[in-house]
């Protein structure tokens, strides 16, 4: 279920502020016992329009920090890093053949990825709304 705050930063940004984010621009959200993983709007509004997703097949296993997928716009292709471990259980299967539902809807209808966590508190390593934010408005300096 979507956070219905999100917050909405200088440059444009939104940033949801019940995810979790990596300074890779990925962020992942509790969802029940497993975790969902997408792009931030910052990434996709820097990538421009997706025209291609690559997603991991439903079983891998993922390691913090690894790449599990690849967005590809007009202007650039993005490898997509794991915020936190585990097992994907799902993959939005919609993502392949309707990539811009990312740049519509990161927080929503463009997740990318959920998995079974192999250790729930690696999320706790992770920037929370307020710091990702913090880090947007320094990576613009």
């Amino acid at each position: 279920m979507l956070c219905c705050c999100i917050i909405s930063i200088a440059m444009s940004s939104k940033i949801d502020s019940s995810a979790k984010y990596l300074k890779t621009h990925e962020w992942a959200r509790p969802d029940g016992d497993a975790v969902v993983f997408g792009i931030s709007d910052h990434a996709q509004e820097a990538m421009s329009d997706l025209v291609y997703v690559e997603l991991p097949k439903v079983g891998q296993i993922l390691k913090v920090g690894e790449v599990f997928g690849v967005v590809e716009s007009v202007k650039a292709a993005s490898d997509v890093y794991a915020p936190i471990g585990g097992e994907v259980i799902e993959v939005n299967e919609a993502l392949p053949a309707t990539p811009e539902t990312i740049n519509q809807d990161p927080y929503g209808g463009g997740w990318m990825v959920k998995i079974k966590p192999s250790d729930a508190a690696e999320l706790n390593a992770l920037m929370d709304a307020v710091a990702y934010e913090q880090f947007l408005k320094e990576e613009e300096h």
